[in-house]
């Protein structure tokens, strides 16, 4: 216990010392750092920034897959284009093609509803919990300990629940060491305001993705609604606009080098304190080959949406969330092979051990250690395997509904506290809402294309990683997999949003029963997802268990290097701090921070992807830029790029400048830093956001909404 208690103690000395274009920083940090953000430039109290019911954090909220925030006192909620492209993409037909022209919501009663799955959760509670988490897992190892930490997690999240409208989680720090439990409010009835069409805020697509210099409005902006007594519902034309807590203001004065920025949000996940085995099987395995099988997908879906125009329109979220990925992916690969990560990982994990040797500690984590390599070791086994059958379920519409509706008959029975998580009482109106968005978003013919370029792969494994019931139901060879996908949604009446919907609201017994070709096949499919849960929850509660010894020695280590420690991103909300800086990408290749409309004129073909619109070239062409353009050169901003320690999650996220007014929202990394996820570099890390000048002058000049402004508190000049 001593040796514990010193390690911690070092680690937050550690953080006083810390870097401040480096770290993903929890609230509650925030004051042991006040000192690194005042001489930074911050100018505000650290200490409102821990209390996240304070402004500015309780206008952070997370949105869609990423992160957005309050700016009126109506609801207001700017986040990335990207980020609502589903909101988009589902009110939109070939007639009414809301993509490529984008919306400006003529007033209230013209906003229109998003899908019904899509959600805002803004937290209002972050308690420590670790003592009651771990209480009844000690003693116990691999299954045994990952079901009694699942199950202390289910009863404070149904503790946390019983208040009307708040949604909990409980989130662990340090991969075991610490948990918390998140409370947050659910918004679940949000509204499309103001889109700009595609060619602006989606202007460069891939071509420009992860790249800079960027001339992209990503944004957009949605409205929260509640029920008329104040409280979260479904939507309803008598709902009303939510009344945040605070929202933000949006700077009328713009950002230049050097100025400070900081930035807050719910990065999704980050791996830099990983193993060095993980960071090999990293680079050498799991991206090249995620690689391939997306890029695979991508191509079913553009070739199948060449023929077919609404096919093209109910799958242009998912394909954009395909290319998104697989340039990310890409983009990590190059990245780690350039910084020769799984070396430097490597040596500085061996180093690491070798002086961990030398400690009192090393008698107790030691073989906890070396149990933690050997369980990693142990998922290779089975890695493509369980790939290809996770995207089974992910990428695919209908398939997905019937393995939930499936599935969700097996857990119903049970205890709810004894339901598998995602299948709670909780979960139910999730799962619901999922269902009924089908009917826009999937294609027989797409569906099975995509299903048979993922088994094809699946039939091409060794037997050894082959299961048993998937081969029953898909076959083993393309002949037979093509007839078995043609009987199965041949047949099936699940496509129906009436069937789904009384299968949904069933008895267990008569789901059971069904002989529809689509649940029959979730049916025999069962065992073998049950059956390979069950594998990885027993690998994982021991991982659960034993990494902590790891973090231990790892943490103590980088003090001793004199290196920030913070918990690797969890999709929690945390804080980063930084300056608008540029970057050296490469021998005689530098970059200023800041791009203008000049840089959309000179990158226009007229052709996708830097096809933008007349409006906008127009307004350009105009040159009335006054009251947005930059004081000391006379040029419309679009983008700028900061230092800011930023991952996947943290698109949308409001970056704001020392006074806490709103200048700009993350949307983007460059490509020399998309490998941060699991390796930091400050020569090259950088983030990339939309200037709120180029967003104004958009709504003002382009595509004007004059009420928006005024109710934005930046009116029309």
């Amino acid at each position: 216990m001593r040796i514990r208690t010193m390690m911690l103690g070092a680690a937050m000395a550690l953080a006083l010392d810390a870097k401040a274009d480096e770290g993903m920083w929890m609230p509650s940090q925030l004051p042991s750092i006040a000192k690194n953000l005042r001489a930074a430039g911050f100018r505000g109290d650290a200490a409102d920034l821990a209390d996240l019911t304070k402004a500015p954090l309780n206008a952070v909220v997370r949105v869609g897959g990423g992160t957005g925030s309050f700016v009126s006192a109506d609801g207001l909620l700017v986040t990335n284009h990207h980020v609502a492209f589903g909101v988009i993409q589902y009110n939109s037909r070939p007639d009414r093609d809301l993509i490529t022209n984008g919306y400006v919501a003529p007033d209230r009663a013209g906003e229109l509803p998003a899908n019904p799955d899509y959600r805002a959760r803004v937290t209002v509670g972050f308690d420590k919990v670790t003592d009651r988490v771990l209480a009844l897992a000690k003693g116990k190892t691999g299954r045994a300990y990952y079901d009694a930490v699942d199950a202390a997690s289910k009863a404070l999240v149904a503790e946390c629940e019983k208040e009307d409208g708040i949604k909990c989680s409980v989130a662990t720090m340090f991969y075991g060491r610490d948990f918390y439990l998140v409370k947050q409010m659910e918004l679940r009835d949000l509204r499309l305001v103001y889109a700009p069409p595609r060619a602006i805020g989606n202007y460069g697509d891939e071509t420009d993705n992860f790249m800079w210099p960027r001339h992209a409005g990503d944004f957009t902006i949605l409205r929260a609604y509640v029920g008329p007594d104040g409280k979260p519902a479904d939507y309803s034309p008598d709902n009303k606009p939510y009344h945040p807590p605070s929202h933000l203001q949006i700077a009328t004065e713009g950002v230049a080098e050097g100025d400070f920025v900081m930035l807050a949000g719910y990065p999704g996940i980050t791996y830099r304190h990983r193993t060095a085995a993980e960071f090999a099987d990293q680079v050498e395995w799991r991206l090249p080959t995620s690689v391939a099988v997306l890029k695979a997908l991508q191509d079913v879906i553009e070739g199948e949406g060449k023929a077919d125009k609404e096919a093209a329109i109910r799958y242009a979220s998912q394909l954009q969330s395909l290319k998104n990925g697989i340039k990310r992916f890409s983009g990590e690969l190059e990245g780690l092979q350039r910084s020769d990560a799984v070396t430097t990982r490597r040596n500085d994990e061996a180093a690491m051990l070798a002086w961990l040797a030398t400690q009192p500690a090393a008698t107790t984590l030691k073989p906890q250690i070396d149990q933690v390599m050997a369980l990693i070791a142990q998922g290779k086994d089975v890695r493509e395997r369980d790939l290809l059958i996770g995207l089974l379920s992910s990428q695919t519409q209908l398939m997905r509904g019937a393995l939930n509706v499936d599935r969700l008959a097996v857990e119903r029975p049970k205890a709810d506290a004894a339901r598998e998580s995602g299948y709670q009482k909780r979960d139910e109106e999730l799962i619901q809402s999922q269902l009924k968005q089908i009917q826009r978003r999937y294609d027989p013919n797409v569906e099975k294309a995509l299903v048979t370029s993922l088994l094809t792969r699946y039939q091409q494994l060794p037997a050894a990683q082959h299961v048993a019931e998937v081969d029953k139901v898909f076959g083993t060879t393309p002949a037979a997999l093509a007839k078995a996908l043609d009987a199965i949604y041949g047949a099936t009446k699940f496509s129906d949003e009436t069937e789904r919907t009384r299968l949904f609201t069933a008895a267990p017994a008569e789901v059971e029963k069904s002989n529809d070709a689509l649940m029959v096949a979730a049916r025999t499919l069962r065992p073998a997802l049950l059956r390979i849960e069950d594998e990885k929850k027993g690998r994982d509660g021991d991982l659960l268990r034993l990494r902590p010894a790891y973090m231990q020695a790892l943490i103590a280590y980088r003090e001793k290097q004199g290196k920030a420690v913070y918990p690797d991103a969890n999709s929690t909300l945390r804080v980063s701090y930084g300056k608008v800086t540029p970057l050296a990408a490469r021998d005689a290749v530098s970059y200023a921070p800041l791009t203008t409309v000049q840089g959309i004129v000179e990158k226009n073909t007229g052709k996708v992807p830097f096809d933008a619109p007349k409006p906008l070239l127009d307004a350009i062409k105009k040159g009335d830029f006054t009251g947005y353009a930059d004081p000391k050169t006379g040029a419309m901003p679009v983008d700028f790029l900061s230092n800011l320690d930023t991952t996947g999650g943290n698109s949308g996220s409001p970056v704001l400048n020392a006074k806490g007014e709103l200048v700009g929202l993350n949307f983007d990394s460059n490509w020399e830093a998309v490998s941060a996820s699991w390796m930091y570099d400050p020569r090259y890390k950088r983030a990339i956001h939309v200037d709120m000048r180029y967003m104004r002058w958009l709504m003002d000049k382009v595509y004007p909404s004059p009420a928006l402004l005024k109710e934005l508190g930046v009116p029309a000049k």
